[in-house]
């Protein structure tokens, strides 16, 4: 049986620099968002009180928190802190695969000792050596150890044993599957499945019938299953990212706004994660409030911000409904597909 650890860096970017400027202790903070079209990157516990989450425009976050304190991104910092904790975490194994700065899932099967003490152990050199909290997930498989890294945050731990899969999964909301968002979590609602359990009483035809190639995940995930392993050395095809709104973008300036930020933060990743890597192309994603999406992209071995806005007023002329998720990309160069077009299907989250 698999032994996984998912970590997950507690409010990563504001935890850096609260721990910079110790003045700042116990104020309602944001990381970006300051600007008069900024987005918050970031936001530690005492702002998210307050309703502020990250993708939030900044002026709608002051109406929510006037007094939140508005910080500057330091991506330069923030990637330091990174590899320090990546050197951590690879002191223990070799399969660690980094998802972005701040989480990352680690394979300790092949260790002789509980992943409940690694873990523990691994929170603890991180505290010790960086002043910074993380919090862990232990399951028999990726998806259940990230879900388990959110039931004792800020600053804990949870472990799913295998014994307890069938009993969790029961009564576990089905929001908490990867893939399901807000707007997926209300339709299966309306159809009175509002559990995991709830959920496996489908058949898998149906679920195919109803959700298409996403229905033959749900029917595995709802249950627990999942095979995917850890990946340190994945080769990339491409490097994305994107936000789910938990309010729909109306306008094209909102969208405009949400874009900038992804398109900053996916330069930051470019240089920590890919800066030897030729691009090839670079692309746009828009979830319209439908479900209904769609990709633009374009031939760009150096993307600019003006390249994807371009994109983004590009797919937003396909459909006249809000927008409920962006998300911002390139394509590698040596990687590039026959079917060029085509892309990894992609959900809300």
């Amino acid at each position: 049986m698999r032994k996984i650890i998912h970590l997950d860096m507690d409010c990563f970017y504001a935890a850096v620099e609260m721990r910079e400027r110790p003045e700042l202790a116990g104020q309602a903070i944001a990381v970006g968002g300051g600007s008069r079209r900024g987005v918050v990157t970031t936001c530690n516990y005492e702002a998210r009180k307050f309703g502020v989450h990250s993708a939030m425009p900044g002026f709608q976050a002051r109406e929510r928190c006037p007094h939140l304190v508005f910080l500057p991104t330091r991506f330069d910092l923030y990637r330091a802190e990174s590899a320090k904790i990546r050197s951590i975490l690879r002191a223990y194994t070799p399969l660690v695969e980094p998802l972005s700065l701040d989480e990352a899932y680690l394979d300790v099967t092949g260790l002789n000792r509980y992943a409940w003490d690694i873990a523990k152990e691994i929170r603890k050199r991180i505290f010790d050596e960086t002043r910074l909290t993380a919090s862990a997930g232990i399951a028999p498989n990726k998806m259940l150890a990230k879900i388990a890294s959110d039931w004792r945050k800020p600053n804990g731990q949870f472990a799913i044993i295998p014994d307890q899969v069938e009993a969790f999964l029961r009564d576990l909301p089905v929001r908490k599957i990867w893939g399901v968002g807000p707007k997926s979590a209300e339709k299966f609602k309306q159809q009175g499945v509002q559990t995991c359990g709830d959920l496996q009483k489908y058949t898998l035809p149906e679920l195919v019938r109803q959700w298409g190639k996403w229905g033959h995940e749900l029917y595995h995930l709802c249950r627990g299953q999942d095979d995917r392993p850890v990946e340190p050395n994945q080769v990339r095809k491409s490097l994305s990212n994107e936000t789910t709104f938990p309010d729909n973008l109306r306008t094209l300036d909102e969208c405009r706004e949400a874009l900038d930020a992804l398109v900053l933060e996916l330069e930051e990743e470019l240089r920590a994660k890919a800066g030897d890597r030729l691009v090839h192309k670079a692309f746009v994603k828009v979830k319209f409030a439908d479900f209904t999406r769609t990709t633009r992209e374009c031939v760009s071995a150096h993307p600019t911000r003006e390249t994807y806005q371009a994109l983004l007023v590009e797919a937003r002329r396909r459909s006249a409904q809000p927008v409920r998720l962006l998300g911002s990309g390139v394509r590698f160069a040596e990687e590039i597909p026959d079917d060029e077009t085509s892309f990894q299907q992609w959900f809300d989250v």
